[in-house]
C-alpha cells in the first residue's frame, strides 16, 4: 500500500493540507500581477504552496503563463541569465518553432544559440555569448514584459532559491539592475522565496538594499495544531487504519508543528500501525527518527564552536537571561559579545532562527537531539 503522507517534495492534492489563506492571496497576486516574496525557515512549504497557487491562478485566468525557475545550482550572473530566458521562452511557446521564432524576433543585440534536442517540444535549449550578455543584459531582463505585450499574456515569474543572488560577483549591483529592469514591468510580475531564511530577510527587510518594499512581503507561519491533527485523521483513514486523538496531538508536540516532519513523523507512525496508531507507536517512531538523523546531527554540532555550543546549551536548558554575569558564569560563556557572535553565526547557519526577538531552533528534532542525546551525556 502507498504510504499516504509526502515529504521532501511537492505536496500536492489531498497531500496538502491548511495554508487556505495563503493560497488564497497567493492566487489573488499572481493574477493581480504583484510582485510577491515568500519568508519562512527552510522546509515550511513554500514550494508546495506556490505549487498550489500557481495550479488554481492558471485555472482563473486563460492569459497567465507562470514560469518557475529554480536557482539551486545557479551562481553567477551568465547562469542565470541563460536560465531565465530558456525557461520564459519555453512557458509562452506552445511548440519548438514558435519558441524559435520568438527568440530570434526579441533580440536585436544579442544572438542565442538555440540546440534542439531528440524532442524538439520539450528539448529547446536557448543559450548566450557571456560577453554580449554582459554588455547587453536589458534584452534577457526585459524579455518576458515584450513577450506578454506581443503575445497578450500576464507572466508569472516564480524564483526558487532566490537568495543565490548574493553570491554572485558585485551581487549589490546585480540587484540593482533587476530591481531598476523589473519594477518597470506592467505586464509581469515577480515571486521570489528561497530557503535560507536570514539570507532572504537581508534581500528584502534591509532599507539600504535594493529589493527593499519590491513587493508584498509574506511570512508563513507553522501549521496550526487543529488541521495537522484534521490531516493526519483523515490520511490514516482513507488507508483503512485509524489514529487516536492522543496519538494525532503527540506528533504535532514533537516536532512543533513543523510540516515536513510532521509528515514524516506521521509516515514513520504509519508504517508502525498494523490497525491503530497509538501513542506509544509515535513514540517508538520518534526514537527511531532521532536516532536515523544522529549521524546528520553529529556532524553538524562538530562544526561549532565551543562558545557556540555553550551559548545552544543554555538555550537547551531554557535559561531567560543569557548575559547575566551568573548564567555566563554557568556555561563558561565569555562574555556578551561572545553571546551576540555565537547567536549571529548560527542564525547564518540556519540553526537558530529569531522571530520578534525570540530565539528557537529552526529543526526541532536537532534541538531534541541536543537535549536528550548530545548535552545529557558531556
Amino acid at each position: 500500500m502507498e504510504t499516504p503522507f509526502i515529504f521532501g517534495k511537492i505536496a500536492t492534492e489531498r497531500n496538502f493540507t491548511d495554508r487556505e489563506v495563503e493560497t488564497t492571496s497567493l492566487v489573488q497576486n499572481f493574477t493581480s500581477l504583484i510582485n510577491t516574496i515568500i519568508i519562512s525557515p527552510r522546509r515550511w512549504g513554500k514550494s508546495s504552496l506556490v505549487n498550489k497557487a500557481r495550479k488554481i491562478a492558471l485555472e482563473k485566468d486563460n492569459n497567465l503563463r507562470i514560469c518557475h525557475i529554480d536557482l539551486f545550482n545557479v551562481r553567477n550572473e551568465e547562469d542565470f541569465y541563460s536560465l531565465l530566458a530558456r525557461n520564459v521562452i519555453k512557458e509562452t511557446s506552445t511548440k519548438w518553432d514558435e519558441a524559435v521564432e520568438t527568440t530570434k524576433s526579441l533580440f536585436s543585440r544579442l544572438v542565442p544559440r538555440i540546440s534542439i534536442g531528440t524532442d524538439p517540444a520539450n528539448e529547446v535549449s536557448i543559450d548566450f555569448d557571456w560577453k554580449e550578455v554582459k554588455d547587453n543584459p536589458d534584452e534577457v531582463l526585459d524579455l518576458a514584459e515584450k513577450i506578454a505585450k506581443k503575445k497578450g499574456l500576464k507572466i508569472v515569474i516564480c524564483i526558487d532559491e532566490f537568495q543565490n543572488i548574493a553570491e554572485f560577483e558585485e551581487p549589490d549591483y546585480f540587484q540593482k539592475k533587476l530591481r531598476s529592469h523589473w519594477q518597470l514591468h506592467q505586464n509581469v510580475s515577480y515571486c521570489l522565496y528561497g530557503s535560507k531564511r536570514h539570507m532572504m530577510l537581508n534581500i528584502f527587510t534591509d532599507s539600504s538594499k535594493p529589493f527593499y518594499k519590491f513587493g508584498d512581503l509574506k511570512f508563513l507561519n507553522k501549521i496550526d495544531t487543529k488541521y495537522l491533527v484534521e490531516f493526519f485523521k483523515k490520511r490514516f483513514t482513507d488507508t483503512n487504519k485509524n489514529i487516536t486523538d492522543e496519538a494525532c496531538h503527540l506528533i504535532v508536540e514533537l516536532v512543533e508543528n513543523h510540516p515536513y516532519y510532521a509528515q514524516q513523523l506521521a509516515q514513520q507512525s504509519w508504517l508502525r500501525s498494523e490497525n491503530e496508531c497509538t501513542v506509544d507507536i509515535v513514540k517508538e517512531a520518534h526514537s527511531a527518527l532521532v536516532e536515523q538523523l544522529s549521524l546528520l546531527f553529529t556532524t553538524i554540532t562538530e562544526t561549532l564552536t565551543t562558545q557556540q555550543l555553550n551559548y545552544i546549551k543554555a538555550l537547551i536548558a531554557g535559561e531567560k537571561s543569557i548575559s547575566s554575569a551568573e548564567t555566563m558564569s554557568k556555561y563558561k560563556i565569555t562574555s556578551a559579545t561572545s553571546i551576540a557572535r555565537s547567536k549571529t553565526a548560527l542564525v547564518q547557519k540556519d540553526i537558530l532562527d529569531i522571530q520578534a526577538s525570540k530565539v528557537s531552533f529552526q529543526d526541532p528534532i536537532y534541538a531534541y537531539w541536543l537535549k536528550t542525546e548530545y548535552f545529557n551525556n558531556l
